[in-house]
Order: C-alpha cells, then sequence, then structure tokens
C-alpha cells in the first residue's frame, strides 16, 4: 500500500510497477532472435547454395 512521507507518496517496485516482473519479455527477445537466425539460415541454404 502507498504510503505519504514528507508530502511524497512512496511506493515498493512492484507497487510502482503495478504487477510482478516475469520473463516474458526475455523469452519473446530470444524465440523471435533464433527464430530469425533459423530462417536466414533456410534462405541461405535455399537460394545461396548452388
Amino acid at each position: 500500500m502507498a504510503k505519504r512521507e514528507n508530502e511524497q507518496i512512496v511506493e515498493t517496485a512492484i507497487e510502482a510497477r503495478g504487477a510482478e516482473r516475469g520473463p516474458t519479455v526475455r523469452n519473446v527477445l530470444v524465440w523471435s532472435l533464433a527464430l530469425v537466425v533459423v530462417a536466414f539460415a533456410v534462405i541461405y541454404f535455399v537460394f545461396f547454395r548452388t
């Protein structure tokens, strides 16, 4: 619960964010980067390895 100290509102980091941090953003970045690398590898082997 937010507290008032010296005319300022004081909250914990979780209260200020409004939610708990999760690994969701990290997972999305890792998986999307991996898929892009795989896609480029497939494109390379299909079109440029003749």
